[in-house]
């Protein structure tokens, strides 16, 4: 009943749309989460989710245990776009993932966690989806990027490569395990990520914009 009644209530509020559930062989809460998605938690949680050619950042604040994980893409940009003014749509691109990080960061900060305490962990970026070939590479450069020019702590990366990965972060302890997955069974991560990238290619990039 306490597990249930624990699974029922999220740590931080406005989580409740994420899916949670007991993992029996770890022992402990675990929050799925999808591409567009991220999830902040005060407890003994972990955070799971499968990247193919998307990103994720596991943040955590060291010293309290407070911490999360994102999922993101960035957008891509079309021929006719680039003609219509190509530095300026890229640059418009990277906001999507400027949210993703900035999100995640600012609810932890928010929560109690301070800047100074912060850890990042990145996964993805796999060449996964033959039509849109640079998308992975996008993700990681725009992630490590980032990270650098807002002077975090880079603990770990395990990024590029052909092939999608599971994570499963643990923001108490800091720990993350990730899985390589070689043999694709199905089209499930590749048709979700197309969806995910549809989703918002054409979605204005404005200054009110919430993409989780």
């Amino acid at each position: 009943m306490n597990n249930k009644l624990k699974i029922e209530r999220p740590s931080i509020a406005g989580f409740e749309h994420v899916n949670r559930f007991w993992d029996r062989e770890r022992d402990i809460i675990m929050a799925k989460i999808l591409p567009g998605e991220y999830y902040v938690t005060q407890e003994n949680e972990s955070i799971t989710t499968v990247l193919g050619s998307c990103v994720s950042a596991c943040i955590r604040d060291r010293e309290s245990g407070i911490g999360g994980m994102n999922h993101f893409m960035l957008p891509q940009t079309t021929f006719d776009n680039l003609k219509k003014g190509g530095e300026a749509i890229v640059g418009m691109a990277t906001r999507y993932g400027n949210y993703a990080m900035e999100h995640l960061i600012n609810t932890i900060l928010s929560n109690g966690g301070k800047r100074k305490n912060l850890e990042v962990k990145v996964f993805g970026g796999g060449k996964i989806i033959p039509a849109l070939t640079d998308v992975g590479m996008k993700n990681i450069d725009f992630v490590l990027d980032y990270i650098n020019q807002e002077g975090l702590n880079l603990l770990s990366q395990d990024l590029g490569d052909i092939y999608p990965r599971k994570v499963i972060f643990f923001p108490k302890t800091g720990r993350a395990a990730m899985k390589k997955i070689p043999d694709l069974h199905n089209d499930t991560i590749v048709q979700r990520e197309r969806q995910y990238f549809n989703n918002i290619k054409d979605v204005p990039v404005k200054g009110d914009v919430e993409l989780f």
